[in-house]
């Protein structure tokens, strides 16, 4: 995954934002629509796009294109700081591979230790009932 050219093949569009903000909101176009063609990228190679069709699936439009909007500041170019590095952490999340877990048997001594504990508390909470006067 080369950063700087997936950089090159992102696609900005600046919309007017919704919500508070008064006469501000109306003249400025200040919301940021990040779009990234997952198909089409030549930075990615194919293994890394079949990883990332399924991780994102619930993400992806049906031509295989992530949108992303970021309209939490009133300026532009902070949204559209904030969208890259979004983009960035979400493709770098998905495409982290999970270590494979190795089944491991508990010890002796902890299988001991937990039989012991567990008389413990059963006799705690048998003494703990009324005595059977029959």
């Amino acid at each position: 995954m080369n950063i700087e050219t997936i950089l090159k093949e992102l696609n900005f569009k600046a919309i007017r934002s919704s919500g508070a903000g008064g006469q501000h909101v109306n003249k400025t176009s200040s919301k940021i629509e990040l779009t990234f063609d997952l198909e089409n990228s030549n930075s990615l190679s194919d293994n890394e796009k079949e990883i990332l069709k399924t991780k994102l699936s619930h993400k992806l439009t049906k031509e295989n294109i992530l949108i992303l909007f970021c309209e939490e500041t009133r300026s532009q170019h902070r949204n559209k700081d904030l969208a890259i590095k979004r983009f960035l952490v979400l493709l770098k999340m998905n495409l982290i591979r999970p270590k494979k877990r190795r089944p491991t048997k508990p010890s002796k001594n902890s299988v001991k230790r937990k039989a012991e504990s567990k008389k413990r508390v059963s006799l705690k909470k048998v003494l703990r009932k009324k005595p059977n006067l029959d």
